[in-house]
């Protein structure tokens, strides 16, 4: 992985930590529409920061499972994460 999150990544997270399959292009084209609209649940979305909080050995901000929108995930992991990590 990045240092910073993409919405590839994102795409690759949601399969791994939710099972749900989504395609980075078409999330991509519709950065703010609701994780709801792609099928990540709360339950989904808090795997997925358990599971960057690991990789970066550093917990991410504690409102990052309520983000309603990819666009609004990849500027909040980007922005808490520093650059190297």
């Amino acid at each position: 992985m990045t240092v910073h999150l993409t919405i590839e990544e994102l795409a690759v997270l949601m399969k791994k930590g939710a099972g749900i399959t989504v395609d980075p292009v078409a999330m991509a084209s519709r950065p703010d529409s609701g994780f709801d609209e792609w099928g990540l649940d709360s339950l989904g979305l808090l795997g997925i920061v358990g599971e960057l909080e690991n990789r970066h050995s550093r917990p991410l901000p504690p409102d990052a499972d309520r983000c309603k929108s990819p666009r609004e995930f990849i500027d909040l992991v980007n922005s808490s994460l520093p650059a190297g990590s």
